[in-house]
């Protein structure tokens, strides 16, 4: 460690060196000659830390690599793992016997160690065999992405897309897919996060299956004047005068034919539970806001709900109402109880924690289970409302034999901490779920509102 301890001291000497150079003295002409060695510079920067990347392996106490990575180099998750995508593909490789193999896509991690391609490159050649079908032969699969590799040294990304999906076509002529590579593609997705405005994007790819079904439904529920939002009572009959007065689009009434699909089947007790509760939708608010109809409630899931919508979906559902203590959170009173349940402290949770409570963590209420915060059940804790809280199956792991510790502050947040000797592993507390902290405590002074969930 302490020689490669040096390297890393004389490129950041290198760097700082470079930033202290008058770039104002150079040419027009000789900028562009400059970013370019730069680029290459920093493109094989990239390169090296993938092959360090594909050599991380999980450690005791140590949270799946994925998470480890994104904390400790304060990417998202979703990048961290595309770079371990990427390093799987690019790096050289171990058989199980132990002799060494060549990378997934060899002629591309030549270029891609070289320095000669951009990661926006790679992105055009990793898609590229994921679309191809399973039925292109093996020699074909090792000249095509042989070409594409030199192809990516001379030409811009966008440029080698359309090469790349010539090349595509010319292998797979007549569009031949089995149902083996249809449901390679198929997925949903949502596309990052809501907007300002609430609104959310998703990616949906169906298969045929799906989309005769979807077709179906849509036939029926998205015609003129069926489920209409606006109409003071909503019918999936509606009368002509109905259908006419219908001034939604296309697109927004087959949006609405969907949600009353999803709506009509939340809270069916045939569905069974998760994670100990029906399937329907949790919220959590202030009774403040409640009262003045303004503000966002925070679903189970991360959703912010505008309390109008929260309102509007209480009127046709099964509701619930639990009270927090404005100083220490420690829960007061929950309602449609004699006592404390396990499903009713799963409410209060979803409540008061909105989601896993380590630091960094990102899964919402629904993908987190209960903990025992101080003292494990298994050595002898109780199941006591104030010594629970929330936690994903892996973060969960992570106390159950991973070093972890956690415990309940005075204030009801809940404090991770780390094994000893693991500096790289951040503890603390989870702030992730609750973004109003982030502009000073949140928390209401004696006898302000209380939240309700």
């Amino acid at each position: 460690m302490s020689s490669i301890a040096l390297v890393l001291e004389a490129l950041d000497n290198a760097v700082e060196a470079l930033a202290a150079v008058d770039l104002e003295m150079l040419e027009a002409p000789e900028r562009f000659v400059v970013l370019e060695r730069l680029e290459t510079a920093g493109r094989r920067q990239v390169a090296l830390s993938h092959a360090l990347v594909a050599r991380l392996e999980r450690f005791e106490g140590c949270p799946p690599v994925p998470i480890t990575l994104a904390d400790v180099l304060r990417i998202s998750p979703r990048e961290a793992k595309r770079r371990i995508r990427d390093a799987e593909q690019l790096a050289p490789r171990r058989a199980l016997t132990g002799e060494p193999l060549p990378p997934m896509l060899p002629e591309t991690s030549k270029a891609w160690h070289a320095g000669e391609l951009a990661g926006e490159h790679v992105q055009v050649i990793q898609k590229f065999f994921r679309d191809l079908p399973e039925h292109v032969p093996a020699i074909e699969r090792e000249k095509a992405e042989r070409t594409l590799a030199q192809k990516a040294t001379a030409l811009r990304p966008d440029q080698l897309d359309k090469v790349a999906h010539r090349l595509a076509l010319h292998l797979n002529p007549d569009g031949t897919f089995s149902d083996e590579d249809r449901a390679r593609k198929r997925g949903f997705v949502w596309c990052g996060g809501q907007g300002v405005d609430g609104m959310s994007v998703g990616r949906l790819i169906a298969d045929p299956e799906l989309r005769s079904e979807l077709d179906a439904w849509l036939a029926k529920f998205a015609a003129p004047g069926t489920c209409n939002p606006a109409e003071e009572r909503p019918t999936t009959t509606p009368t002509e005068e109905v259908a006419e007065r219908d001034a939604r689009s296309y697109a927004q009434r087959q949006h609405d034919a969907l949600k009353a699909l999803v709506r009509g089947q939340l809270g069916d007790p045939k569905f069974g539970q998760h994670n100990g509760l029906p399937v329907t939708v949790i919220a959590t608010a202030t009774v403040h806001e409640l009262q003045a109809k303004t503000g966002h409630a925070v679903t189970a899931g991360g959703t912010l709900l505008p309390i109008p919508d929260l309102i509007r979906m209480a009127s046709h559902a099964y509701h619930y109402l639990a009270l927090f203590d404005g100083v220490d959170g420690r829960a007061l009173w929950l309602g449609r109880t004699k006592r404390i349940a396990t499903g009713d402290q799963r409410i209060i949770l979803h409540a008061k924690c909105r989601g896993c409570t380590r630091p960094g963590c990102d899964a919402p209420g629904y993908h987190s289970g209960v903990h025992h915060a101080a003292k494990d059940w298994a050595k002898g804790g109780l199941t006591d409302i104030d010594d629970l809280t929330l936690a994903c199956p892996p973060d969960n792991q992570l106390v159950e034999t991973g070093g972890w510790t956690t415990r309940q502050l005075a204030g009801g947040d809940t404090e991770w901490i780390p094994p000893p000797g693991l500096p790289m592993l951040r503890g603390g507390v989870n702030d992730y779920h609750h973004p109003e902290r982030l502009l000073g405590d949140d928390r209401p002074p004696d006898g302000a509102d209380d939240d309700a969930a």
